[in-house]
């Protein structure tokens, strides 16, 4: 089953970033309308920086990573010892950063065209797995495409060669790794070019905000942004952290195999972090970001904003290794539940704070 928690709460805030979106678009011949907007450059400055830097530098890396990792794959398959089963897993935790700092922007192609399911699903479906394996069919890369989402992706990936020793790994589970691990990268490279290649790729769109009817104001791209940001904080918080923990189910525990839930979780407020300030440390990228304009109006909620981002990212790295075995640990609910009530702060003050700004 795939898991994307959405609280009602935050339901009642895209609405109503929605509609006032909808409300800055909208114009009329009657008269000359407002001024000059004194923030449209440094605006400009902000989305062309998310686009170039954050979005489109961190698919890059994705891209970049899933090739890697089928890489290693083949070559484990090629030559089957621990050595290379080893550093399939380390490309596998590898590929997984940029995509987990992805997920602070699911929209736009991601989103439409279905890439999130096809990478990220969870937990795995292993009863039709075994299924699949058990079959004639020959494992593709065009047949995998065409599975369940529970059946193909990271998640199958970190499946097989975590929770597999290298002497049970047979020639048909090999199939089906490079056969899975091939449909990565195929979609991370389509996620790539989404945003940069084709006649209307979304990064123009995007970029270009105010003169389409995608985002029809520069503020709307923003808030867009801050959307993002908020569907992540709230899906780590009462989706990835909360629906384990709060049933005592290891099977609804992302990463479970690998022991990677924590820095997935970690990584997902990375990417909101670098949302805020438009930058990507993984290429060294210093950018301009909404913390920026944020700064104009209100130089001390610019900087709370970042500290609460960090401090969410702390708590959650404060959580004990490794969150499968944390959640039935009655010692570590305090820092569970702290790492929760980080995210959730920092999501009431980007729309309840930080929002009003922007649109000013």
């Amino acid at each position: 089953m795939y898991t994307r928690v959405k609280v009602l709460t935050l339901i009642l805030s895209i609405s109503f970033l929605f509609m006032a979106a909808c409300d800055g678009g909208s114009s009329s011949s009657d008269g000359p309308g407002p001024g000059p907007d004194p923030n449209e450059q440094l605006i400009q400055n902000i989305l062309d920086d998310y686009v170039d830097g954050v979005v489109v530098g961190t698919y890059g890396l994705l891209q970049e990573r899933a090739t890697v990792l089928r890489e290693a794959c083949e070559t484990l398959e090629a030559d089957r010892t621990q050595q290379n089963l080893d550093a399939a897993k380390a490309a596998w935790i590898s590929a997984r950063i940029p995509w987990e700092q992805s997920e602070a922007w699911l929209f736009g192609p991601v989103d439409f065209r279905g890439h999130d399911p096809a990478l990220d699903s969870w937990p795995v479906n292993r009863t039709d797995l075994d299924a699949v394996l058990a079959s004639g069919n020959a494992l593709t890369p065009e047949f995998i495409r065409n599975l369940d989402p529970t059946l193909k992706g990271f998640h199958t990936a970190e499946y097989l060669l975590f929770a597999f020793s290298i002497d049970q790994l047979g020639d048909r589970e090999f199939e089906y790794l490079i056969a899975v691990v091939t449909d990565i990268e195929i979609t991370a490279t389509e996620l790539l070019n989404d945003w940069t290649a084709g006649p209307d790729p979304f990064g123009d769109v995007m970029k270009t905000a105010g003169s389409n009817t995608v985002f029809p104001s520069q503020v709307s791209a923003l808030e867009q942004i801050i959307e993002g940001m908020s569907i992540i904080l709230d899906e780590v918080a009462n989706g990835k952290i909360a629906e384990p923990f709060d049933n005592q189910d290891v099977e609804a525990v992302e990463s479970q195999f690998s022991f990677n839930s924590r820095a997935d979780f970690a990584d997902d407020i990375r990417g909101v972090l670098y949302s805020y300030t438009g930058d990507q440390p993984l290429l060294g990228i210093n950018g301009t970001g909404i913390d920026e304009l944020v700064a104009e109006t209100d130089p001390d909620l610019a900087a709370r904003v970042e500290n609460e981002i960090n401090d969410a990212i702390g708590a959650i790295l404060a959580i004990p290794q490794p969150f499968r075995d944390a959640i039935l640990d009655p010692n570590a609910a305090d820092d569970i539940v702290a790492a929760q009530e980080a995210c959730v702060r920092v999501f009431n003050t980007l729309n309840g704070e930080v929002l009003p700004v922007i649109r000013q």
